[in-house]
Formats: C-alpha cells, structure tokens, sequence
C-alpha cells in the first residue's frame, strides 16, 4: 500500500518515489522507475537494504527477536505445532483442520519412496563422499524422473504434485545420503510413521534387528524442523527464487537452493560451532578464547553468534537450547560440549564487547549438540538443515510463480573495470 512518496534530486532533475508499506515491519522505497527517470542504479551489496519481493509467509523483527510464519509465533508453533502441520501452514497459509491434516499426512506419505532407477544414483557416488553433495546430485536428478515439456508449473495441479513429491522425497534422499557414507543397507519408508519417525528409521534402522522408535526423540527433531522450516529471504531461498525466475524446473531450483545453504556462513553454521566447541575444549578455556575473538589479529571467530538480521536473541536459540536439555536429559548423556555452551553463552552476553557488537547466540549455537545426540555425525548436519528448509523454499516458490510482479532476475552492477581498449595484435604487445 503507498502511503508516502520520498522526494529525489539528481542534476537538477526531480522525482517522487512511492513508499510502500507491509503488514510490519520497515517501509520500502520503490526504486522500479530510478533507471527510467534518472539513469540509475542502487548500489547495495549483499542485499542487505532491498526487498527483492512481496512475501505473505514469513515475518522477522531482528530487533525485537520476532519470527512467525503466516502470523503464528515460532515459539508456538515449536511447542504446540508438528512438522507436517507447519509445512501446510507454510504452503497454504493457514493451519489445517483434522480432516485436512490427515489428507495432508497421507498425501505426503503416499510420495515418500524413490523411484528404484534414482536409487541406484548412490552407487556412482565415492563411498566417502560428503552426504550433501549426493543430496544436491539426487535431488537434481529428480527433474529427470518428473518433468517433460509437456508439464507446465503454472497450472496448479502440476505445482502441486511437484511440492507434494519434493517435500516428501527430501527425508527419503537425505536418509540414503546418510546409509550409503556408512556403507550400511538403504532402508525403505514406513508409511505407518510419522515424517520425523520415519526418516529416523530410514538413517538408524538396520535389516538384522527390530527398530524401536523413540517419541521423545522424534519429537525433539521434529521441533528442529519447525524452526528451521523458513526464513524469509535469506541466500539459499533467494537462490531458489532466482533460479526459478527463469522458469527453471522445480526440483533444480531446490537443488540450487541446497547447493546456497551448503555454505560455511549459511547451513553450515552449526557443524562449526561445534567444531569451535571442541576447539575450546573445556570451560576453564574459555576466558581465553574470549579474549582471542576480541583480538583483530586472532583469526579464532566465536561461531554461533550473531545473526545477519537479529540484532538481540535468535528466538530460535532459546527454544533449541531447550530441546537440546530435553534430549540430553532423555538419554542421560552428559556432553561437555553443552556445558562449555552454556558457560560461553553466560560469559558473551554479560560482556560489553559482544553487547555493543550485537553477538547474541542464534540457533546454531545448540543445534550442533543437539544433532550429535540424535546420533548424526557433523557432515549431516547441512543435510538435515536442507531437508527442514525445504518446504520454506518450495513455499516461496509457488509463491513466486504466481506473483505477477516476478520478473527474471537481472541484478545490475557498478563496473570498476577499464574503459574501452583497442585490440593490440599479438605481435605488438
């Protein structure tokens, strides 16, 4: 809705931009005419000041620690909410009724196994390779087994068996991902579990014994998936949205958006926080560890703190610190990695330096603990983010698709390179 204009000056030239105003959240000056009007561009790296879209989905205040999806707090969603329900929140944009809830379970059920040529995909992989590049290769190739020329994602039938197939698929890809770098048997869905319980029995079940599924357990996972399930217009889901502003097949451009979240900065956060958990070793190290990540000099960085748009607590942290206690306590496990957490969690936010830097814990702090507990080693960690994440980017998609403003993506650049240049023959140079 414009409400405003901002007034712009430029070599005597004067223009009004509309200032456009969301639900909440800070208001945005709609530069589309700049070009046109003035011959220019804006010059924003990392995007850190421009909306690249309208979203319905989801909503984050970093200042005041603020996330909901569609208006539901994640901390209620979390505690009250499973997986499966958030995901048709996140798809549809209201939560299902128990009718529409078991329609949902049941159709995302029906589409969880893999055709049996793709499965034989694992076995071009090296047996030691990282289970997020076999994710990203699998999860590409599924354009192959259901795309042609004929399918058209604009027609809502079409898009819609292509999110139920990716949201259902992605546990089954990423268990096989996890089964084939332990040299262990593929283990098939079981229809009669839940999402969460049924992609633990196809990571942790073997063929020669019962599986046995813990609840407590599955739940503590499936509150991980919430609060990894979206997040407004980071760089995987801008990667996803990019990619399908081409009108690229779907299940490519998640496999774009896996290939973004791979990154150290983005999925890959909690596996080095852990790994600068078990740097710092013990709690009587941390005094000087703190002082090494004051240090300019010191390349040691605290991971795990601070957020790109949370200025205070990561809401999520809170939430996954509790789930990490949940756990721990179930399995009587006492992980001096979590004790080391929690006193650097102590120290960081009573110190002015991390205050004043705005270093707050986000929600890859725990979630490394958390995960290992669970029983996966680090290198699934990115996975089991990508697989959470998935629904947020296949909602942004459809989204996407049928937002009328959506363009190709064509960002613009400030060239710093030379100026024009004769050819200099060869010999001449």
């Amino acid at each position: 809705m414009t409400q405003k204009t901002v007034r712009m000056i430029y070599d005597g030239k004067e223009i009004e931009l509309p200032v456009l105003e969301g639900t909440l959240g800070p208001k945005a000056v709609d530069i589309s005419t700049l070009q046109k009007e003035f011959g220019l561009f804006t010059y924003d790296p990392g995007f850190k000041n421009t909306s690249s879209c309208k979203s319905d989905i989801t909503y984050i205040d970093g200042t005041e620690s603020i996330l909901r999806y569609y208006g539901y707090p994640i901390e209620q969603l979390a505690s009250q909410s499973t997986y499966l329900e958030t995901c048709y929140l996140l798809l549809n944009g209201e939560l299902p009724n128990e009718a529409q809830c078991q329609d949902f379970h049941d159709e995302i059920t029906h589409h969880t196994m893999l055709n049996e040529q793709l499965i034989k995909f694992y076995t071009g992989f090296r047996r030691d390779a990282h289970p997020m590049s076999i994710v990203v290769g699998v999860f590409g190739a599924l354009s192959s087994f259901y795309s042609s020329g004929e399918i058209d994602y604009h027609n809502a039938e079409e898009r819609e068996k292509a999110t139920m197939r990716m949201i259902a698929k992605m546990p089954t890809i990423a268990a096989l991902a996890y089964k084939y770098s332990k040299g262990q048997p593929f283990m098939h869905p079981i229809n009669s579990l839940d999402y969460t319980s049924n992609f633990l029995q196809m990571c942790f079940a073997v063929p020669a014994e019962p599986y046995h599924h813990d609840p407590i357990l599955s739940k503590a996972l499936d509150m991980i998936f919430i609060l990894q399930a979206d997040h407004e217009q980071n760089a995987s889901t801008s990667t996803v949205r990019l990619a399908s502003s081409s009108q690229a097949n779907p299940y490519a451009c998640v496999a774009a958006g896996v290939v973004s979240l791979w990154g150290p900065a983005h999925g890959g956060a909690n596996e080095a926080a852990l790994n600068m958990l078990k740097e710092i070793g013990s709690v009587e190290n941390i005094p000087k560890f703190i002082a090494r990540a004051k240090d300019k000099s010191d390349p040691f960085r605290l991971m795990g703190f601070g957020h790109r748009v949370y200025k205070t607590y990561d809401p999520r942290a809170k939430i996954m610190q509790d789930t990490c206690n949940i756990v721990l306590d179930h399995l009587n496990m006492d992980d001096p990695l979590f004790d080391i957490a929690r006193e650097l969690e102590h120290v960081a936010l009573n110190d002015e330096y991390f205050i004043e830097r705005n270093l707050y814990p986000n929600v890859d702090f725990y979630s490394g603990i958390t995960l290992r507990a669970l029983g996966f080693p680090s290198s699934m960690f990115t996975v089991l983010f990508a697989l959470s994440r998935t629904v947020g980017w296949v909602s942004q998609w459809k989204e996407m698709i049928t937002d009328k403003e959506q363009s190709i993506g064509r960002p613009r650049q400030l060239y710093t390179g030379p100026d024009k240049r004769d050819y200099v023959p060869m010999k001449q140079r």
